[in-house]
């Protein structure tokens, strides 16, 4: 019983130390994005036809007498 719990914690050391250790055989790079080649410039806005006159304010609702 003694050899196989060893055994199963020396395996498990050993699975341990290979998928930690850094052995530079990872030789993944990352890509930059590239913009797009033809960007339309942006045009000014346009204001609405009624944008020059100022907004009038809504007319007052007369009041419920209170009960």
């Amino acid at each position: 019983m003694k050899k196989l719990i060893l055994a199963s914690v020396s395996a498990l050391a050993l699975l341990g130390v290979a998928a930690c250790s850094d052995s530079g055989t990872d030789n993944t790079t990352t890509q930059s994005t590239n913009p797009p080649a033809a960007e339309q410039p942006m045009k000014p806005a346009t204001p609405a036809p009624d944008a020059t006159k100022p907004a009038e304010p809504a007319p007052a609702a007369p009041a419920a007498p209170a009960q």
